[in-house]
């Protein structure tokens, strides 16, 4: 599971390390005027709440870091990657069975659920997935180059296979 979600998210660095600021923090894009920036700095949120509830074995999706920065600027959103990728391996795998309660908005208000830990890392790597194919969209209405063929792609999305 680890090198799963390293994989992901290091396609992530990989598109920062080869974009300017400007395209990083691009909203001109409709239909949601969301940069490149902003979804990645929440699909690293997502994983810093994972992080940040490991200890009390309390993790609250609503309780977001948001650091604005992030948004902005390559550098500040690669060093959010290497914070975050950090912590992915400083986890124990034999944890991944332990039992946290996850608590989030779901809009009509805060629930709170038992998750794994593999559960809820699960989740958010499905999340970052589903954020990279809206980033694809925003790359693509910019004229910039995807970072590789599966960014974006869910494992089990079948390809689109071309006759010759």
């Amino acid at each position: 599971m680890i090198d799963a979600i390293e994989k992901n998210l290091l396609r992530g660095v990989k598109l920062l390390n080869s974009i300017s600021d400007e395209e990083y923090s691009n909203n001109t894009i409709p239909p949601y005027y969301s940069s490149i920036g902003c979804n990645m700095r929440h699909i690293l949120d997502v994983f810093s709440c994972i992080f940040n509830g490991l200890e009390s074995g309390r993790v609250d999706f609503s309780d977001r870091e948001r650091n604005t920065l992030a948004e902005q600027e390559t550098r500040a959103g690669i060093v959010y990657f290497e914070k975050v990728l950090n912590q992915l391996y400083k986890l124990n795998p034999d944890d991944f069975d332990k039992i946290i309660s996850v608590t989030d908005d779901l809009g009509t208000g805060k629930v709170t659920a038992s998750y794994t830990v593999g559960s809820a890392l699960i989740q958010a790597h499905s999340h970052a997935i589903h954020h990279y194919a809206s980033i694809g969209f925003i790359i693509n209405q910019l004229g910039i180059e995807l970072p590789d063929a599966d960014f974006g792609y869910n494992p089990t999305t079948p390809k689109k296979v071309t006759v010759k």
